[in-house]
């Protein structure tokens, strides 16, 4: 695997995983799908990279500069660390779990908070997208912002490829087309967890089942009881209750987002120019 040093100190495989995981989120909220995200893993790594290079140079400068941060600052990083985490007894526990002390702790986040410091100084002067500038982001890109196809389904699984668990489900889908509750069969009958909520699916949307399964739940009207399916997990029967085409997002209900997006870029550009500075006087080796 290969390694990334500044200015003779290794980058670790774990800053360069929590700027993946940072980035993976920050896309996955803005749009981006599984499938686009998996597709893109190797561009998003090299990203991440530098960004974790970015972020040790902003340290090192922070560091140089002596960036000032009070008590007071520290204590309501603390605070806002113990809001997400559930409370003053989660924090102990992670800090135990962590075998770090709150003092060790406390310099973390000092060293976070300088850093941060210094990136809204290189962001100084970085304007707010304007309504205009969010219209056109949309109007260029309306294509992106659509809800996929969804379909509303139950199932009914018996585990196994044998002629005893086809036999099976033959005979629960002839009681369910002679009248009987697809629900109650499911809760009577059904291998898979979901059967206590008799059979529910829930919603969900292309790809998210395994092939054979995606394909008869979004071929099915709306209604209509499938014939026998065999995927890697057994037979199935599906019920679909309901259904729901694409639909193209208006601009009221991504507004928001692409605002989001379009701060972040602008604020990565920022970033990125001031990055490229500190760059260009450190050594940094890949090996």
């Amino acid at each position: 695997m290969e390694k990334v040093f500044v200015n003779g100190d290794e980058i670790s495989q774990e800053a360069i995983a929590f700027e993946l995981d940072r980035l993976v989120r920050f896309y996955a909220t803005h749009g981006m799908s599984q499938a686009e995200l998996s597709s893109n893993m190797e561009r998003l790594r090299q990203k991440a990279i530098d960004q974790a290079v970015g972020a040790k140079l902003l340290f090192l400068r922070a560091e140089q500069l002596d960036v000032k941060v009070s008590g007071d600052e520290i204590d309501a990083e603390v605070e806002k660390v113990k809001s997400q985490i559930g409370g003053e007894e989660a924090y102990r526990n992670a800090l135990a779990a962590q075998k770090i002390t709150e003092e060790d702790f406390r310099k973390e986040l000092e060293k976070g908070a300088r850093v941060n410091k210094l990136v809204e100084q290189a962001c100084t002067g970085v304007e707010e997208p304007s309504e205009e500038d969010v219209t056109a982001f949309y109007e260029a890109h309306k294509s992106e912002y659509v809800t996929p196809e969804q379909v509303l389904c139950r199932h009914i699984l018996v585990k196994g490829s044998d002629d005893a668990a086809l036999d099976k489900i033959k005979e629960i889908r002839e009681r369910i087309l002679a009248g009987a509750s697809f629900e109650e069969e499911a809760k009577k009958n059904s291998d898979c967890p979901s059967g206590a909520n008799g059979g529910s699916l829930g919603w969900f949307g292309p790809g998210m089942m395994v092939p054979e399964f995606d394909k008869a739940a979004f071929d099915m009207s709306k209604g209509e009881v499938s014939s026998v399916i065999l995927t890697q997990f057994g037979y199935h029967i599906i019920y679909k209750d309901d259904e729901k085409k694409e639909m193209e997002l208006s601009l009221v209900e991504v507004h928001d987002q692409i605002k989001d997006l379009l701060r972040h870029n602008a604020r990565g550009e920022a970033i990125e120019a001031f990055v490229a500075e500190l760059r260009a006087n450190a050594k940094i080796e890949r090996r």
